[in-house]
């Protein structure tokens, strides 16, 4: 049973690697063309547009996956229906619940990828992609690492500790260095926020070095002159669907703890770890398509059905997201409630087809 596991484990992967492949060429084509509207924008230019291209399909082809397991999982054992593999199987005694147990294998092994892209690549991908875009259209230079994002402007270095939104940051820390390179004052502040047309830093910390002294004060809101611009703020703002489900539940308490509205991260980490669960699901739904109703046409009839059931499940989940945010819905019930109807659906199709 090991050798047919593998073999039909083979054409379920087989078929989604190639439906992923196909889907990511598609869509990181249209990606490429949609950077080009940046390209000669400052320093941006065609070699950068490629990169940010490559460096976003590892998040990309996690957002694929689930409709890449679904048509591949049809195009696999259409495959083999075709060629009268799984009649064969049938006639010398295997049973389908024991091919669903084979398919099913592959789809763990599928499941296992998206968390693995999920918590180790993509948000090393996304990050790079972001620094890259906005390094190469700014003349700030910026950086980010594990403790907060960093930027320098003249003799001002300033460190974020996380910038919530285009208009909002927090844990704000400004180094100022006088004309001969020295340490000259220290602000910090709680969180900064663009009001008005400018930058407000409120619960501010200032510390001023003299000569002969130093001088503290606390200040409950000032104004701050910087050239940060909050469009640029927004490419390196914290992106949600960039985070893997750990960085964001790490980031939900940071926010927590600093009173900020924490529901779409919510929402995100929870679809997050659904999601795998999603792919599996695609694979299980694609088995009584090709033994039900489905086994006597072409290939080409199961991927446009695969395909219309793909973004009928992409739609869902984002209409219960939506609803969710809306109406303040739990994010595990926003994010699960999509996975669990295709689940009931399958195994409605499963018990028609046996």
């Amino acid at each position: 049973m090991r050798i047919l596991d593998r073999y039909i484990g083979v054409a379920v992967i087989g078929g989604t690697l190639l439906v992923l492949a196909v889907l990511l060429a598609l869509f990181s084509f249209m990606t490429f063309v949609g950077e080009q509207m940046r390209v000669s924008s400052g320093g941006y230019g065609l070699i950068d547009s490629i990169q940010y291209v490559l460096l976003t399909m590892p998040s990309l082809a996690y957002q694929l996956l689930p409709l890449a397991a679904l048509l591949g999982s049809l195009v696999g054992l259409g495959v083999l229906a075709s060629n009268n593999e799984l009649l064969v199987m049938r006639a010398a005694g295997v049973s389908l619940q024991r091919i669903v147990v084979a398919v099913m294998k592959a789809g763990l092994l599928l499941m296992l990828v998206a968390i693995f892209l999920s918590e180790f690549v993509i948000s090393k991908t996304e990050q790079a992609a972001r620094e890259l875009r906005v390094n190469s259209s700014s003349t700030q230079t910026t950086h980010r690492n594990g403790e907060g994002f960093w930027t320098r402007n003249e003799n001002r270095y300033i460190s974020i500790r996380s910038v919530v939104s285009n208009d909002l940051m927090t844990g704000v820390q400004i180094y100022e260095l006088d004309d001969k390179q020295r340490l000259h004052r220290i602000t910090r502040a709680r969180q900064a926020s663009f009001e008005d047309g400018g930058w407000q830093l409120h619960d501010v910390d200032r510390t001023e070095f003299r000569d002969d002294r130093v001088i503290s004060r606390h200040i409950r809101q000032v104004g701050w002159n910087t050239p940060l611009d909050p469009q640029l703020l927004e490419i390196v703002a914290v992106q949600p669907q960039s985070l893997s489900a750990t960085g964001l539940y790490r980031y939900i308490r940071y926010l927590h703890e600093n009173g900020l509205d924490v529901d779409r991260y919510e929402l995100e980490m929870w679809a997050k770890v659904v999601l795998p669960l999603s792919t599996a699901v695609m694979v299980f739904l694609a088995v009584p398509f090709v033994f039900g109703s489905l086994r006597s046409v072409g290939v080409g009839q199961r991927i446009l059905v695969g395909a219309l059931i793909g973004i009928l499940f992409h739609l869902f989940n984002k209409v219960f997201g939506y609803v969710g945010l809306a109406y303040q819905l739990n994010p595990l019930l926003s994010a699960m409630m999509p996975t669990l109807l295709f689940f009931v659906l399958a195994m409605w199709l499963m018990r028609r087809s046996t």
